[in-house]
């Protein structure tokens, strides 16, 4: 298993829209441990889910589909 000994490089949706609900993902973090690490923007230091490649891959599928609607 590796680990991660770096601060993560967090970046936005390209969804958010600067509307305050915001998903961010770090992409090197997910290469490097091989899961992918997500966040809240407007909590930074708050709780940091990990979920598989493919979990992150079908919400992003998801979100471009119009599957959970709008906030």
């Amino acid at each position: 298993m590796t680990t991660e000994t770096a601060t993560p490089h967090w970046v936005k949706s390209s969804y958010s829209n600067n509307g305050g609900s915001c998903v961010e993902w770090a992409p090197s973090s997910a290469l490097a441990t091989g899961t992918v690490p997500v966040r809240d923007s407007k909590n930074p230091g708050g709780p940091v889910l990990h979920t598989s490649p493919a979990s992150f891959a079908a919400f992003v599928t998801g979100v471009k589909a119009g599957e959970f609607g709008t906030v």
